[in-house]
């Protein structure tokens, strides 16, 4: 029968979407860390905590922790600033904070409020 070290086709319906294809080996966890990390985030810090009740449902809490993940929460590697961030961002001593919540309160964000000159 032999083994194969990589998919014969694309699985799933990425490839209808637009999403570009990157085969990997199979069996290799270590070849898609970043997958296996950002999978393993979603699922302990978002789908854990949800009854999830169809593919519409799943499709729609993916894509509100995708934007949690990539444009609010805090990076360690980026100085506590998500990936999205601008570098120029003014940190005022003092001012409000505003609180900002996804999937009924289960993702939040806290951002300073502009003081007005």
């Amino acid at each position: 029968m032999g083994t194969r070290s990589l998919h014969p086709r694309p699985i799933g319906s990425s490839n209808r979407k637009g999403a570009r294809v990157i085969l990997t080996p199979l069996m290799a966890p270590r070849a898609n860390a970043h997958a296996e990390r950002w999978i393993g985030s979603c699922r302990r810090e978002c789908l854990d905590w949800m009854l999830v009740v169809n593919q519409r449902h799943l499709e729609t809490v993916i894509n509100e922790y995708f934007l949690h993940y990539n444009d609010e929460r805090p990076h360690r590697s980026r100085n506590l600033r998500p990936p999205a961030s601008r570098s120029d961002r003014i940190q005022i001593a003092g001012g409000q904070i505003e609180r900002r919540t996804r999937l009924g309160c289960l993702l939040s964000d806290y951002r300073q409020l502009t003081m007005a000159a």
